[in-house]
């Protein structure tokens, strides 16, 4: 691999951008179990999406139904954070865009609801809260990744 640019203030605000905009699974985690989140945690996916598995804590916004239900569902002070499947999908990113378009502060989480569940945290399903084993290749079993 070969690194071509030498614009360094473009990296940088280009890195700085994307920790403005976005967020991942262990940060939102973090801050869903706190008492205040300072944020409201939107799942952009279908019904039968959401039916099958969300996660807990979450209100469910379809992306294609922001333009008609944010406003009844949503606190224009109270910024948001849209996941959606995981990373080959790029539904939280559209959900950002709309819900940015609305006047919503927002942010899209990183790895979706596929890094929340290997990251081993709880998901909510029809028969009740589960949690999977976490997977070693995407986090650390014993430790905190240090980053």
């Amino acid at each position: 691999m070969t690194i071509t640019s030498t614009d360094t203030r473009a990296a940088a605000a280009f890195f700085a951008a994307r920790l403005e905009f976005q967020t991942d699974v262990s940060d939102v985690h973090a801050a869903m179990a706190s008492a205040e989140p300072g944020f409201v945690l939107i799942d952009t996916r279908s019904r039968a999406a959401w039916d099958q598995g969300h996660i807990p804590g979450a209100i469910h916004l379809p992306t294609a139904e922001i333009g008609a239900r944010a406003a009844e569902l949503l606190d224009p002070a109270v910024p948001v954070v849209a996941y959606c499947w995981g990373p080959g999908c790029n539904g939280s990113t559209r959900a950002g865009l709309a819900l940015s378009r609305a006047g919503y502060a927002a942010k899209e989480m990183i790895g979706g609801i596929e890094y929340w569940v290997r990251e081993g945290f709880p998901l909510r399903t029809p028969e009740g809260d589960v949690v999977a084993d976490t997977d070693p290749l995407t986090a650390p079993v014993t430790q905190a990744c240090g980053c």
